[in-house]
């Protein structure tokens, strides 16, 4: 911690961290993922912004690519400290509307009508992009998670803040975001150079 982070802390202004992490996963058994993905997006839209939702989406969504941990390829994270709340919410703009223009990430909100094919390609990768902007400090969430140990860790603290109410905001986007399309290596090396095999 800096000198001016010190006293800042000891003049009692609070610390707001803004971090967006990338987990990039590769297989031919992901595809289940997109759908828990999916149905996370669904439930986050529906709720307009509630943040006790929000929390438990996120929680449903590290859960659960915690449990695809054979699947992770590459990562990568990015983030800075705040002293002052409107200049977090605005890098927290920064990063949302960065990731909502990512390749592929826009979801499919409609309902899946009845004559929709049964058969759909499968992708085999898909990459989760997870911004948070949280109160405190959290070491394993503050540092380069591109290493499996440190992404564990990483993914295990987003969860634990959820039950400590420190969240300013939560945003998930994922790409291929629907059910139908691929995620080509070749496509992500262009679209996703940020991210650092593990």
């Amino acid at each position: 911690m800096s000198i001016t982070d010190r006293f800042n802390q000891f003049v009692g202004k609070k610390r707001y961290v803004v971090s967006r992490i990338f987990i990039h996963l590769q297989g031919n058994d992901i595809a289940p993922l997109l759908g828990i993905l999916n149905q996370n997006a669904r439930i986050a839209v529906d709720a307009d912004g509630d943040m006790e939702v929000m929390g438990e989406c996120l929680v449903n969504t590290c859960e659960t690519i915690l449990q695809y941990k054979t699947y992770w390829q590459s990562a990568s994270n990015e983030g800075d400290v705040f002293w002052d709340e409107a200049d977090a919410g605005d890098f927290v703009t920064e990063l949302f509307t960065d990731s909502a223009q990512r390749y592929l990430s826009q979801p499919d909100l409609e309902e899946v009508e009845e004559n929709t094919p049964l058969s759909l390609p499968v992708t085999e990768n898909i990459i989760v992009m997870i911004t948070v902007a949280f109160e405190g400090e959290v070491l394993d969430i503050e540092t380069d998670l591109a290493d499996m140990e440190a992404l564990t860790y990483g993914l295990k603290a987003l969860i634990n803040l959820n039950y400590k109410d420190k969240y300013r905001a939560i945003a998930l986007h994922f790409s291929p975001a629907r059910l139908g399309e691929r995620l080509t290596s070749d496509q992500i090396l262009i679209n996703f150079p940020e991210l650092i095999p593990l």
